[in-house]
């Protein structure tokens, strides 16, 4: 009988994304808190996007409207890198970013972690930015699954191919 696996990956659903932020600035535009502060939030990128407004808290309370569109869509703000207010011009702005795929030195963290506390006879390998984690019993795969949900690890992650 062959292993079971799964792979452990950290990815966003890019559309859900696109629909959070277009929420986000449809919010923005019809709020009467956020009306002549010129509140915008924009796509830059792949994975990226840019807040603007007048003043540096009415760019923090965009920010904030953006992350309840995120939790509304299923993104989980760990995957979520935000900069620290910045003057340009007369206006504020905030960059965020989205973090993909899991980082090598996070990875190797996991791997440790299986191998620490999960159970005997599971196997963790890094294959690129995701990681595979393969054994005899399905039983032992789902112990590592619930093992990595009770962590606060700062990575979001999803368990994908389970086989």
């Amino acid at each position: 009988m062959a292993d079971a696996s799964f792979d452990i990956v950290s990815e966003i659903d890019l559309a859900e994304l696109d629909n959070a932020v277009n929420q986000a600035q449809r919010e923005l535009s019809t709020r009467f808190d956020f009306r002549g502060t010129g509140a915008r939030v924009d796509r830059s990128g792949e994975g990226a996007a840019v807040l603007t407004a007048e003043t540096e808290d009415r760019v923090k309370a965009a920010l904030e409207v953006l992350k309840e569109k995120l939790i509304k869509r299923g993104i989980s703000l760990k995957a979520m890198e935000a900069s620290d207010p910045r003057q340009s011009g007369k206006e504020s702005k905030i960059d965020v970013s989205f973090q993909q795929g899991i980082a090598q030195d996070k990875a190797k963290k996991i791997g440790k972690i299986i191998r620490d506390e999960g159970p005997k006879g599971v196997k963790p390998q890094i294959q690129g930015e995701k990681l595979r984690v393969s054994g005899k019993k399905r039983d032992d795969l789902q112990e590592v699954i619930q093992l990595l949900k009770g962590k606060d690890l700062d990575v979001a992650l999803q368990f994908v191919n389970y086989r």
